[in-house]
């Protein structure tokens, strides 16, 4: 890859262009984003879709949104915990590539991809989740994390979930990432506990603990996207305006932002489980088929 890749509709035409085409498992497929958005990667060629669900609901809602179901591979399984644990067990046994959650609930999903015998996780892996979010008003790409899984991450959970972030941005051609490591200020407090956690992580990317990055925090949001904020203030940071990658302290600061701007802010986003042996795909059922489009499209490049 030449050049890093600067939005998620250059994602799908890297996919495309690079002739990836993977095996996608859809865990109680009945969901009509969910089925178009499928169809319109398995029609631009770089899926191939298992639909496991109840065959006439799959079948019935392609046809109101205007999809052929001849197109899928269609398993029928009318219960949902069944059918979550076939596209886990065709995943695990490498009948397909990525694990995509339909209409089941998110807790009865995860449950299976944890599962220790028949689950998906690497050996004592920290489960995250990272999200490339497409912005109107930011110059690029921003990698954010945990949005979903981690409610309150100590410091090696948010060593892991950087280094995940990390790994998902050099996939996308960033060669050396800006990281800034969110809190409500600059200032490092015994008060604020992340902010310690912050500065160690900051001192182990320095000493190549955590490689292939700069890593400052902790930093607002302000300090992290905004040059003009940067110097303002005058601090002194690395980052300096320009962050690939926002690491939050709670899931609840990163859901709570990430949310806010694709409802005011005409955001957009791709975002996968990480920690996982092959790629996992969990959105919640109101996120755009756009989004979950581009999900699939990231799951292609990264399995």
């Amino acid at each position: 890859m030449q050049q890093p890749i600067q939005s998620l509709d250059q994602l799908v035409e890297h996919v495309i262009a690079s002739g990836i085409k993977k095996r996608i498992a859809v865990a109680y497929a009945q969901d009509p984003n969910t089925i178009g958005a499928i169809a319109k990667a398995v029609e631009n060629g770089f899926a191939e879709a298992i639909m496991i669900g109840d065959e006439a609901a799959i079948k019935l809602r392609s046809t109101e949104v205007g999809v052929n179901p001849e197109i899928f591979t269609i398993i029928h399984e009318p219960n949902d915990q069944k059918a979550v644990n076939t596209a886990v067990k065709m995943v695990k046994t490498d009948e397909a590539d990525v694990l995509m959650k339909g209409l089941v609930g998110t807790d009865k999903f995860l449950r299976a991809v944890l599962n220790k015998e028949h689950g998906l996780m690497k050996p004592k892996a920290v489960m995250s989740y990272v999200c490339a979010l497409q912005l109107p008003k930011y110059h690029k790409l921003l990698f954010i994390t945990d949005t979903a899984v981690l409610p309150f991450p100590d410091l090696r959970e948010k060593t892991a979930m950087l280094n995940y972030a990390l790994d998902m941005a050099h996939a996308f051609g960033i060669g050396k990432p800006k990281v800034a490591l969110i809190g409500a200020s600059e200032k490092v407090s015994t008060n604020f506990p992340n902010s310690v956690d912050y500065a160690m992580m900051s001192k182990m990317a320095q000493r190549g603990q955590i490689k292939d990055c700069i890593v400052d925090g902790p930093l607002d949001v302000f300090l992290a996207c905004d040059k003009e904020s940067v110097a303002i203030k005058g601090v002194d940071t690395p980052v300096g305006g320009d962050a690939d990658i926002l690491l939050f302290p709670t899931l609840e600061a990163c859901n709570s932002f990430y949310k806010g701007l694709m409802l005011f802010g005409g955001g957009e986003l791709a975002g996968l489980i990480q920690g996982t042996e092959k790629p996992v795909v969990v959105m919640s059922r109101s996120e755009s088929e756009a989004s979950k489009y581009y999900c699939i499209a990231l799951s292609c490049l990264l399995a």
